[in-house]
């Protein structure tokens, strides 16, 4: 059976969301069933959209037409300009999509972006962002953020942080969870049954045997071993600069890398339109595209849909491997 339909929340009204929401359904048409969760004036004019009031009426909707489960917010949207009176609105169509998500209505949530600050000034959101509040949806789940195309998946093991504080955060307890969570993330949803897990290195070199830092050895090194001889397919710590090239990325499914930038920038320079941000460890498929709300173009029809369309798809093949 196929999965159900794919439930798209419509993030920040104000910014690119609703532009590329419709235009991810003008490419991909009835090809992969989903469904916008938003308040329908917030589309650009003159977008071809359908009511539904059921998910599964998703795939009825004619294939030039938003399905739109429509949410009413408290005002309209006028494209880059905030207006807090719509964040209540925003943590709504996110509610919802993890409800339909977790009442099986919904295969999957793709979340589009938000503006934390917007959310902050007009409902009090007190979480740093998406993930951490589909985890406190999810009842506390513990969770790591991938990002992945189909030419690179990476997890960093410390995300918004600064990085002189990432030797201090970065402890053995907390790289063991991360690569364990990647592990069994890989295996349930994208149907890896033995994934290759790559660990990057902290410092230079991968610490050079001391001589660059300690960390690698003191820390990296003795969680690898350890999961190693429990019989994960891992190696490292291994020197960050020689780990993204085609023939070192051909021998790893996921780079566990040590820090934000470590992480994003190989997979933003190899694939800036097609990363998309998913989330491991929740009981729910969630993806997101790489990129936030873009106020500065909004309404100004330059928005590209391409990570968008990447998170539909990767969401849609996800539900199918955790279904099969």
């Amino acid at each position: 059976m196929a999965p159900a339909p794919v439930a798209l929340s419509c993030g920040e009204p104000a910014g690119i969301g609703p532009e590329i929401a419709v235009k991810a359904r003008a490419l991909l048409g009835d090809s992969l069933p989903f469904f916008w969760i938003g308040d329908p004036r917030h589309l650009p004019p003159g977008s071809r959209w359908h009511e539904i009031d059921d998910p599964a009426r998703a795939r009825d909707v004619p294939a030039d037409s938003l399905p739109v489960l429509p949410l009413p917010f408290a005002a309209p949207a006028s494209p880059g300009q905030l207006d807090p009176a719509n964040a209540v609105g925003v943590i709504a169509a996110i509610e919802r999509g993890v409800a339909l998500v977790q009442a099986g209505a919904a295969s999957a949530l793709c979340t589009a972006p938000l503006h934390k600050k917007a959310l902050k000034d007009g409902a009090g959101f007190a979480f740093p962002g998406h993930t951490e509040f589909l985890a406190h949806l999810a009842g506390g789940a513990d969770v790591v953020m991938m990002l992945a195309s189909p030419l690179l998946r990476v997890v960093p093991a410390t995300i918004h942080i600064p990085l002189a504080d990432v030797p201090r955060i970065l402890t053995p307890d907390l790289l063991e969870r991360v690569i364990r969570l990647t592990h069994a993330g890989l295996i349930r949803d994208c149907g890896i049954a033995q994934p290759r897990i790559a660990v990057a290195g902290l410092n230079p070199h991968a610490g050079e045997g001391g001589a660059m830092g300690a960390e690698d050895d003191a820390i990296i090194a003795p969680v690898v071993a350890r999961l190693a001889a429990e019989g994960m397919a891992i190696r490292g710590p291994l020197p960050a600069d020689t780990m993204f090239h085609a023939r070192a990325r051909a021998g790893y499914d996921v780079a566990v890398c040590m820090y934000h930038d470590q992480a994003l920038i190989p997979i933003k320079t190899l694939d800036l339109d097609g990363g998309v941000n998913v989330t491991l460890g929740l009981p729910f498929i969630r993806t997101s595209p790489d990129h936030g709300t873009a106020l500065d173009i909004a309404g100004k029809g330059m928005a590209e849909p391409s990570s968008l369309v990447a998170a539909l798809r990767m969401a849609h093949e996800m539900a199918a491997a955790r279904q099969a």
